[in-house]
């Protein structure tokens, strides 16, 4: 059901069985996807593709431009993909001439007063908390969770599966599979919880730690320790993806804490 309190723009795409409450706006060169629902007070912008089955809070605004003086206006999208809820006064900015686009993937759930800027790139079944900051060009993968009032700079790479600590200020790249928290944000073990809930076998969870055992707790530098796991573990998509996400970091990977701590509490 469709509003006639709603404003609606004639050259926006409106698929089937998509609800619009009153004084929701949605502008022109928008498509929302069949079976969304967009409640009062949205604002979906020009360059905003919703998905199947997204439901997008009161106060969000989606398709903003970026926060950004380089923009000159050129053509960009957001993309938010299917069954992805964006809870009240969400901000997702569209991107740039450096990715085109600001992308969020399937399956998302992006939290109250949470602000997702200009070419951020998030995967699947991403969980971002109340009030979480993302600033430009972030990168997060599949699964990752980002506890609320969190805060990433521009290019901080979130690896998959991961669990970031409330309040962390996450100025280095998190690798894959692993929880983060204190200030300065640092290594606090293997997601575990995480990966069992998701169907990993106590198997893959051990080697897993032991690679991060090898990067954060035996002395060796990052160069050491990537070249022992290549050349020492057996070959397996985790292993390839740890050692991929750091190989391709700019920033650099949070460290661990301190000499005394302990793999899993």
């Amino acid at each position: 059901m469709i509003s006639p309190l709603a404003h609606i723009d004639p050259a926006a795409k409106i698929g089937k069985n998509v609800r619009i409450d009153p004084f929701a706006v949605i502008h022109a060169e928008v498509v929302i996807g069949e079976g969304s629902h967009i409640m009062s007070n949205a604002v979906i912008m020009e360059g905003a593709h919703i998905g199947l089955a997204c439901t997008i809070f009161p106060g969000a605004v989606i398709g903003g431009i970026p926060q950004d003086l380089k923009f000159m206006g050129e053509k960009t999208t957001v993309e938010i993909g299917d069954n992805t809820t964006i809870r009240e006064c969400v901000t997702v900015n569209r991107g740039t001439q450096d990715k085109w686009k600001t992308a969020v993937g399937k399956n998302c759930l992006i939290m109250a007063y949470a602000h997702i800027a200009h070419d951020c790139i998030l995967g699947d079944n991403v969980i971002i908390a109340n009030s979480v900051q993302l600033a430009g060009h972030v990168e997060i993968g599949d699964y990752a969770i980002i506890g609320g009032m969190a805060a990433a700079p521009q290019f901080t790479r979130i690896g998959a599966h991961t669990y970031i600590g409330g309040q962390s200020s996450i100025v280095k790249d998190v690798p894959p599979f692993i929880k983060a928290a204190r200030s300065p944000l640092s290594y606090a073990g293997v997601n575990s919880v995480g990966l069992q809930r998701r169907g990993y076998t106590s198997d893959t969870i051990n080697e897993i730690l032991d690679i991060y055992r090898h990067i954060y707790n035996k002395g060796l530098n990052i160069t050491q320790a990537l070249e022992y796991i290549s050349e020492n573990f057996k070959d397996t998509p985790e292993k390839k993806a740890i050692l991929q996400f750091i190989q391709d970091s700019k920033k650099g990977i949070i460290k661990v804490h301190s000499k005394d701590f302990k793999d899993e509490d």
